[in-house]
């Protein structure tokens, strides 16, 4: 089976009972199914599992447009919006959950995700049944690996989540590549992707889950954003991002591990050392991009946040990024994000080992690699910073 970008995009317009009218993300959808057809092949169940997914988020997508129509006033529903990224594994999802103890704020949902439409405010009877679909969805596709999946990634069906699905509807996801092997895809998204029409995608889901509800400003995270900030300060004039850093070394070797970890659900045979070189390749893309918007008239925007402090002392690093961001630290904010901690300690949901060695990558010459990031940003050794921590 090959997967036919114009086939998905029909049956998706049949299930959301509207026309599409963006061909920017029809020609993105394309792109993706060209590289899922000749990069490297996917398992039969891989295949089929990857066509429902594709079909559901551009459904989700093209439902979106028809609830637009009907509702125009939707379009002129404010976001306020800040992006929490950094290089993937570098501590965002422990940092959103520390945002999520913050009243001031509202973070999309794991169910919002799975099932971002009809809008939570219109249909509330319907969310208890949203979220018994999350679990499901969850129990169904966990990878089944001997390691505790809950340790290499947080996961609550009512917990908060990032925008990879979001940025799915738009095709413009650089996770697809940790999902699937397709480095064309990756390169394509980066060197010649137009990323405005999917973050325009990613802000009208955020209008949707909004309107008629709270108007309370999103904090949203997905490492990948910190890719396209410039496109994102286009779309929200007044963005603000908060980016962790942590060792490279160690995020590089715990990025390979996720990667295989859910390669292994749709392909037959996943080579570790080809996940070796083609995340040595994806973190450098990321840092890149990091170097180059913090070298430019925006770079007053993002906030730096030590990953190792964060971890250490959470409630000490969480008043310094809100004086970052202009905003006071209320006691009972900061009594909620150090009782979270309390209740979450370190390993708190098992233990995920991992090394550069399993993926035929030589530490020195990592080091090396990224040596300008790491002295760029004070990065430390993941084991001083741990010892120091201590």
């Amino acid at each position: 089976m090959t997967l036919d970008a114009a086939t998905i995009l029909a049956e998706a317009q049949d299930k959301a009972g509207f026309a599409d009218c963006e061909p920017a993300i029809a020609a993105n959808l394309e792109v993706l199914c060209h590289a899922l057809n000749t990069d490297a092949q996917l398992s039969a169940e891989g295949t089929a599992a990857a066509r429902r997914a594709l079909v559901a988020r551009q459904a989700d997508r093209i439902g979106g447009l028809k609830w637009l129509a009907g509702n125009p006033e939707i379009a002129d529903e404010p976001i306020e919006a800040l992006f929490l990224c950094g290089v993937p594994r570098s501590g965002t999802t422990y940092f959103q959950y520390l945002f999520d103890r913050d009243r001031r704020y509202q973070l999309v949902r794991t169910w919002q995700s799975l099932v971002p439409l009809p809008p939570p405010a219109v249909d509330a009877q319907s969310v208890e049944e949203r979220k018994a679909f999350a679990r499901e969805v969850r129990a169904r596709t966990r990878p089944a690996e001997p390691e505790n999946f809950d340790a290499l990634h947080l996961y609550d069906e009512d917990g908060s989540d990032e925008c990879h699905a979001f940025m799915e509807q738009g095709v413009t996801a650089a996770g697809f590549h940790n999902v699937f092997d397709v480095p064309g895809y990756f390169d394509w998204l980066l060197d010649s992707c137009d990323p405005l029409p999917a973050y325009r995608v990613h802000k009208r889901q955020l209008q949707l889950l909004q309107w008629r509800g709270d108007r309370l400003p999103w904090a949203l995270k997905y490492p990948n954003h910190l890719l396209f900030m410039d496109a994102i300060c286009a779309v929200h004039p007044h963005a603000r991002f908060a980016m962790t850093h942590r060792d490279p070394c160690q995020v590089l070797a715990s990025i390979a591990k996720m990667t295989l970890t859910l390669r292994r659900t749709r392909y037959d045979g996943v080579d570790p050392l080809r996940v070796g070189q083609q995340m040595l390749h994806f973190i450098g893309r990321h840092i890149q991009r990091i170097m180059q918007f913090c070298d430019g008239p925006e770079a007053h925007r993002v906030v730096h946040v030590d990953y190792y402090a964060l971890v250490a002392d959470p409630g000490t690093q969480m008043a310094q990024v809100h004086a970052a961001l202009g905003i006071d630290s209320p006691p009972d904010v900061m009594a909620a994000i150090t009782g979270w901690r309390r209740e979450n300690p370190k390993n708190a949901r098992g233990a995920n080992d991992y090394a550069l060695a399993q993926f035929g990558l030589r530490a020195e010459e990592v080091e090396e690699h990224f040596a300008p990031y790491r002295q760029r940003f004070s990065i430390p050794r993941e084991a001083e910073a741990l010892a120091a921590n201590t």
